[in-house]
């Protein structure tokens, strides 16, 4: 191990933290469980800057870290979504979305061009309001109770985005495709 792998370890072990997570807010263990995903949320952060200071980026990193992500926000989801907590249709919106974001990623990959991943705004605020709904739907399930506006607030706001990125997604990566036509098998 060199300190340079330190980013890619931590992702892992964020990856790992999905199972406790998603035990924990199984077994309506709120507390522990926001506890935890706030630890992987900071775990984010740190392997983000340790990368990016150091130098540390690596090919693996850039799967890792992501798919991390990902997976610990997904997985939040569909137990919360399962609990009755999140709205189904909602669970149901954030999974298509990113269904079609990869699906449409692994095809413009293999049959366009290489892909060079590239957030767009929109998808960062998205982002960040799945992490927020998560968070608050833990805290209004087991810690205190929050306002039930603040998680309509926080539900159609995320539906919201993740519409708006999804066709942002569809719309940018479509018109790439077309100026750069199908690869040849």
């Amino acid at each position: 191990m060199q300190f340079r792998d330190i980013p890619n370890i931590i992702s892992v072990l964020r990856l790992i933290a999905v199972i406790p997570v998603v035990y924990l807010l199984l077994a309506k263990e709120f507390g522990w469980a926001l506890l935890l995903f706030a630890a992987a949320g900071a775990s984010d952060g740190l392997d983000g800057f340790l990368a990016k200071h150091y130098g540390w980026q690596s090919r693996l990193g850039g799967i890792l870290d992501p798919l991390a992500d990902k997976a610990l926000l997904i997985c939040c989801f569909l137990v919360l979504g399962a609990l009755g907590l999140i709205p189904l249709w909602l669970v149901l919106a954030v999974i298509f979305r990113d269904l079609v974001i990869v699906g449409g990623a692994v095809l413009y990959n293999y049959r366009v061009a290489e892909l060079e991943a590239a957030p767009i705004l929109v998808s960062k605020l998205n982002t960040l309001i799945q992490i927020l709904l998560v968070v608050a739907v833990i805290i209004h399930a087991g810690v205190h109770p929050l306002p039930d506006l603040l998680l309509s607030v926080l539900v159609w706001s995320c539906l919201v985005t993740v519409v708006v990125s999804g066709a942002q997604y569809v719309w940018i990566w479509g018109r790439k495709a077309i100026a750069n036509g199908w690869k040849d098998d």
